[in-house]
């Protein structure tokens, strides 16, 4: 029993005090102004306005920019409002001021807290993704941080109380998902990193790949039809994989040992918990031995019943230009008093290597065919070097498509970042996802420059 007192005092008192469901926290409201939240680079996202007759409302200088990242406070919580709602909630100013506000019966200040947030690549992802449904994420990759996460339908968290009872009744815009962790979506041809990493790992040979497309392979009943019925024409495996040619890719699944195809998915998260501090849906990979060729071939080029959450694809690109290593992501840099004085720190850490060194090198070439030659042409020839893989991943009978780009971008002076781009319904990845992932970029490197 002291044994697990202690343990509850040192390990879990803030978890339980930091619950919604604490009345606690209503007594710490009662005697704290609400804290800032503020981005990385200085800007308030979040503050308390207090009017002279106490009157205390919680405003977002950005609006809907930062909607899902930052979350609400008023009917409940979200997003860093709720992850971090002990924090905002106590006060760690001079103790000398503490007790003169005490006498004076008047409320402390709540602690800042600092984000990972990039204000200025968190807006370029929102106004690229326009009107769209969809979701972007931003990841560093040598630390982990979120320098951004948008998703679309939004809402504006300074009317969200006014506007509750629509926004709750309204099931087709489902504004209050934050798709980019809880939005699970058919990867496309985004999945076929994962395809051809478990086919190099079964050939040693695989430099020798040629296949020779006509624009369709079929097997039985099953024919799969690259993009538009276009006949690649003979191609290696660095060939197949630029021109994201399915019936190659479709060839390539049907070659593979189903069993550690799973495996291999399984190390990259599929199926498993993720490191996220905000509500996500688990990635599934569901192919097992014995499947026909038709759910072979589909899940190899990403259309099966394989889905997947843009986070989840972010993750995998942050640990590729990371030499293979995940860094645990993170939202919340830091936690300061009203007045900047440092109260805790969040370090980065590595969470799990998900690819080998020799994985991570064996990909890089790959990933930046696609954009020197392939389907995201339009990052070539930018002042940082761009890797990554587009998807259409087709989702109605009509073949409507969902857009995706995953990748990263680096430049030796600025490090890198890694981003995964959702824009739903609206066509190829290399069309409407790819100009997204180049306007994350162009706000990153522009905002690195000295």
């Amino acid at each position: 029993m002291i044994a697990y007192f202690a343990y509850f005092q040192i390990e879990k008192s803030e978890t339980f005090i930091n619950s919604p469901y604490n009345p606690r926290l209503d007594a710490f409201a009662d005697r704290v102004v609400r804290g800032d939240i503020v981005s990385a680079d200085g800007e308030t996202l979040a503050t308390t306005n207090v009017a002279g007759d106490g009157t205390e409302t919680r405003s977002y200088p950005y609006g809907a920019v930062f909607a899902h990242a930052v979350g609400f406070a008023t009917n409940g919580k979200a997003g860093v409002e709720s992850m971090d709602n002990f924090e905002l909630l106590r006060s760690h100013a001079f103790i000398l001021e503490k007790i003169i506000n005490e006498i004076k019966g008047e409320k402390n200040r709540g602690d800042t807290v600092v984000t990972t947030f990039d204000a200025s690549v968190q807006k370029a992802a929102y106004d690229a993704l326009g009107s769209y449904r969809g979701a972007v994420v931003a990841i560093e990759p040598s630390t982990g941080k979120i320098l951004a996460m948008v998703s679309k339908p939004d809402y504006d968290p300074n009317t969200i109380a006014a506007n509750w009872d629509t926004i709750t009744a309204d099931n087709t815009e489902s504004a209050l998902l934050n798709r980019a962790t809880q939005g699970l979506y058919p990867p496309g041809s985004t999945f076929k990193i994962f395809t051809m990493l478990e086919y190099m790992r079964e050939n040693k040979n695989y430099q020798d790949f040629s296949y020779a497309c006509g624009g369709s392979v079929t097997k039985g009943d099953s024919t799969v039809h690259c993009f538009g019925n276009t006949a690649h024409g003979t191609l290696d495996l660095k060939g197949a994989f630029a021109k994201s040619c399915n019936a190659s890719f479709a060839e390539i699944g049907l070659s593979l040992d189903v069993g550690d195809y799973a495996k291999l998915c399984e190390k990259m998260l599929f199926n498993s918990s993720l490191p996220c501090s905000y509500p996500y849906k688990e990635s599934s990979f569901s192919l097992e031995k014995g499947a026909d060729a038709a759910d072979v071939m589909q899940t190899a080029i990403g259309q099966g019943e394989t889905l997947v959450t843009p986070y989840h694809l972010a993750l995998v690109m942050s640990a590729a230009a990371n030499n293979g290593v995940l860094m645990k992501p993170y939202a919340v840099d830091r936690v300061t008093n009203y007045r900047g004085t440092e109260v805790s720190e969040n370090k980065p850490q590595e969470y799990a290597r998900l690819l080998s060194e020799e994985q991570a090198e064996l990909l890089q070439p790959y990933l930046r065919g696609v954009v020197t030659d392939g389907t995201a042409s339009a990052l070539n020839g930018q002042s940082y070097t761009a890797f990554g893989k587009t998807g259409s991943a087709e989702f109605t009978s009509a073949k409507d498509s969902h857009a995706w780009f995953v990748g990263y971008a680096q430049k030796e002076e600025a490090g890198s970042i890694a981003v995964a781009v959702l824009v739903e319904g609206a066509g190829t990845g290399g069309a409407y996802a790819v100009p997204v992932a180049k306007a994350v970029f162009d706000a990153y490197f522009a905002a690195s420059q000295p």
